[in-house]
């Protein structure tokens, strides 16, 4: 029994010893962190709307749009870098998609389960944002990304929106009846109604902006909206991306480019651009059927200018959100944490602020790294002493003890 007892502490006593050395060599609270770098360097060329991956060995892949304008300049197109795991300078940009004659906007990246590597993006084609036409592009070789892939697929991505007619005029015949004769709301809810019943209206002019997320049951949901309508829709595939269809629309004074985070409980939540009228906020819409119907959208109490905005479902059951966080400009950028699933931000620190209010950083898109860490690539707008704006693609990763260790004292 003694003997029995001696061997017991020794190896109680082991055991203490080697917690205390693990708690020595790891800490409770890592080290807040935070790095930065452009992708490329500043210019006048307009680059805008990046998406970006880790890929499985680790690197970063990133995307944009890059050209003379936006939807009116028929130069534009899709560029990529790569960040080697372990490195801080990207790889010389290339092109990966460019549709001659046409501009290619608003990308969007996607890992599969499969570890496929999805690029979706629109092409515009009568200089409308309502003209957009969706192109879905498919690679499982990942191993050489500092070059244009192979795809091994290469079509467009198109659907039927879910009971589009019958859902807009149940949601806007009652705005409409509310709303004064002669507004601009009258008019801008009549225009909606005429578009919901036309065909080609309702297949067109659907574009991506947040990341696509894949459900535990294996669907894939891909966020879009349309300018032309000024609110959203998710297209949804149950076999790999192979056949689609979609929600049907989320409904709201100009709730557009949505984000997806997933709850516990198995209901989506979507984050969405105000392109409304006032109070800018944060909209939202909740899903209990796999992403099939939506509530309509309603306000938050996150502000918004009218700019895009990306959550994510962190690891550990935390969200993270980044965002414009003010009613008018984008020369403020946040980063904020919920342990609640979006009841509460708790959390908020600043990526960017300019106190004249002149530079703008927008488009965020956040990822969280097999290490933990997160990851954004936004829109970095600069105006220079000459009153020129130059314009890059900045890259930022930082932990969440970062964030949570506020702004620093002015």
């Amino acid at each position: 029994m003694r003997q029995s007892s001696g061997v017991v502490h020794r190896l109680w006593t082991r055991w203490q010893t080697w917690l205390g050395l693990l708690c020595i060599a790891t800490p409770a609270h890592p080290t807040p962190f935070h790095q930065a770098e452009l992708i490329f360097s500043l210019e006048e060329w307009h680059n805008h709307a990046s998406s970006l991956v880790e890929l499985p060995n680790g690197d970063l892949f990133a995307v944009w749009y890059h050209g003379s304008g936006e939807r009116t300049a028929d130069d534009v197109l899709i560029q990529a870098a790569l960040l080697k795991r372990g490195s801080r300078q990207w790889t010389p940009r290339y092109t990966i998609a460019d549709v001659k004659g046409f501009p290619d906007c608003n990308p969007a990246l996607f890992l599969d389960r499969k570890n496929r590597l999805w690029l979706i993006w629109p092409t515009i084609l009568a200089n409308l944002w309502e003209t957009a036409l969706l192109n879905l592009r498919i690679t499982s070789e990942l191993d050489r990304l500092w070059e244009p892939p192979t795809w091994q697929r290469a079509e467009n991505l198109l659907f039927e929106p879910r009971n589009f007619e019958a859902r807009v005029k149940r949601v806007v015949e009652p705005l409409l009846a509310q709303a004064p004769p002669d507004s601009r709301e009258a008019a801008y809810l009549k225009r909606v109604l005429q578009l919901a019943a036309d065909k080609l209206s309702r297949r067109l002019g659907w574009m991506p902006r947040a990341h696509p997320i894949q459900l535990p049951s294996g669907r894939i949901l891909v966020p879009l909206y349309s300018d032309g309508f000024s609110f959203s829709l998710i297209a949804i595939s149950d076999d790999e991306g192979e056949t689609w269809t979609s929600s049907e629309p989320i409904v709201g004074w100009g709730a557009i480019q949505p984000s997806l985070a997933l709850r516990r409980d198995g209901t989506l939540v979507a984050y969405m651009r105000d392109n409304g009228p006032p109070p800018k906020r944060l909209h939202v819409s909740y899903s209990t059927d796999g992403g099939e119907t939506w509530t309509p959208a309603t306000d938050t109490e996150l502000p918004n200018p009218g700019s895009a905005a990306e959550v994510i479902n962190l690891r550990d059951g935390s969200w993270a959100l980044v965002y414009n966080d003010t009613e008018s400009g984008r020369y403020s950028l946040a980063i904020s944490i919920s342990e609640d699933e979006g009841k509460t931000w708790r959390w908020t620190r600043h990526l960017e602020f300019d106190p004249q209010r002149r530079n703008a950083y927008h488009y965020p898109s956040l990822i969280q790294a097999r290490d933990g860490t997160l990851h954004v690539t936004y829109s970095y707008f600069v105006v220079g002493p000459d009153g020129k704006t130059r314009k890059s693609i900045k890259h930022v990763q930082f932990n969440v003890e970062w964030v949570k260790e506020g702004d620093p004292p002015h």
